[in-house]
């Protein structure tokens, strides 16, 4: 019964659309030129403004995942050059203290070269060219540092090599406050 209801109910919907759109208006059609010229103006206004707004967003997005790119490049470099930095200045106590540098030397290579790794993987093209550039310079003297450790370092490749990481961290950590 509700099947044939529904089927009944289709075909009147069905037969009252085709009945109402077979009228015929008689007269000619004439264009309003008034109307046209402002509907083509209000066309034109609402792409304009469409296209402003579109703009703004795609900045506000390219805006976006700059900052988020340069959050996460300064705090993996300043997290990881920290503990970088305890590291080394152990194995540098330990030298100049001549204390045996075997307990510290492996753990300050390592946290080196770890956070040259974490600040190398962190740098994108989203990131400005001096921030990009003052984080390369880091994770060479980091890696450069690494090199040297060892049970007996020259003590003036060595020193040379702490002051380079030490200037190219300040700077990234300059680099980084300015770009947050």
């Amino acid at each position: 019964m509700r099947v044939g209801a529904l089927v009944l109910g289709c075909a009147a919907a069905a037969l009252m659309a085709i009945v109402g759109c077979t009228t015929i208006t008689e007269g000619t059609s004439t264009v309003d030129t008034a109307m046209a010229q402002a509907y083509r103006a209000s066309v034109s206004a609402s792409v304009s403004a469409s296209l402003a707004t579109s703009s703004i967003r795609e900045s506000q997005r390219q805006a976006t995942l700059t900052k988020r790119a340069v959050t996460t490049a300064c705090l993996s470099f300043a997290a990881s050059a920290k503990e970088a930095v305890d590291k080394l200045n152990a194995y540098v106590d330990a030298l100049n203290h001549g204390a045996s540098t075997a307990p510290t030397a492996g753990p300050a290579k390592d946290s080196l070269n770890h956070s040259a790794d974490l600040t190398a993987g962190s740098i994108s093209d989203a990131l400005s060219p001096e921030l990009r550039e003052m984080l390369n310079a880091y994770v060479e003297a980091a890696r450069a540092v690494a090199k040297t450790i060892g049970p007996d370092p020259t003590p003036s490749v060595l020193n040379h090599a702490i002051d380079q990481f030490n200037d190219t961290m300040t700077k990234a950590k300059r680099s980084c406050r300015a770009a947050l």
